[in-house]
């Protein structure tokens, strides 16, 4: 081969890579774009279930909240019923069983609302639940119980809607 017939091949070989290299260059702009495209989506996926979720959280503490509100409204009508049910002895007994009526209402309306009453004579007290506004010494066997209960405590669930006030013996 001549050295003319060199260059013109070393010329064509020069102009097939340039002919390929757009090809490739385009090819491997488009792989990026597909790549950074691709990261792109898996982030909107992840951020769309973070917030799918957080909602999901809101909305049952939104729920919870109002739920409390509602029952901590609620809870002056249960006293009083329960004060009328204490006074009902000198009353007729319509009078008695109308309030055992509404009381066992309420009773079914925050059985309903998983509302549990707690506080009662006996029981022992915790800090945690109870609030004592008095404490009397008494010789019994036992300490930090209640010995009389001013108001209820309630809970909705694991949450506390109200403190039981007592007086506690020690």
């Amino acid at each position: 081969m001549s050295n003319g017939d060199n260059l013109e091949k070393e010329e064509t070989e020069v102009l097939e890579k340039k002919e390929e290299n757009p090809e490739n260059e385009e090819l491997e702009k488009l792989k990026k774009e597909l790549s950074e495209t691709r990261e792109l989506l898996l982030r909107t996926a992840a951020e769309y279930d973070n917030f799918r979720k957080r909602s999901e959280r809101e909305k049952d503490a939104v729920y919870s909240n109002a739920k409390t509100a509602t029952i901590a409204t609620m809870l002056p009508l249960a006293d009083s019923l329960e004060a009328a049910s204490n006074l009902s002895d000198s009353q007729s007994e319509e009078y008695k069983k109308g309030i055992e009526l509404l009381q066992n209402q309420l009773k079914d309306c925050f059985s309903k609302l998983s509302v549990e009453s707690f506080g009662d004579v006996g029981d022992d007290f915790d800090p945690n639940i109870h609030n004592a506004i008095s404490h009397i010494q008494e010789e019994s066997e036992k300490e930090n119980f209640i010995s009389s209960v001013f108001q209820k405590g309630y809970k909705a669930g694991d949450k506390i809607v109200r403190h039981a006030t007592v007086q506690v013996t020690n």
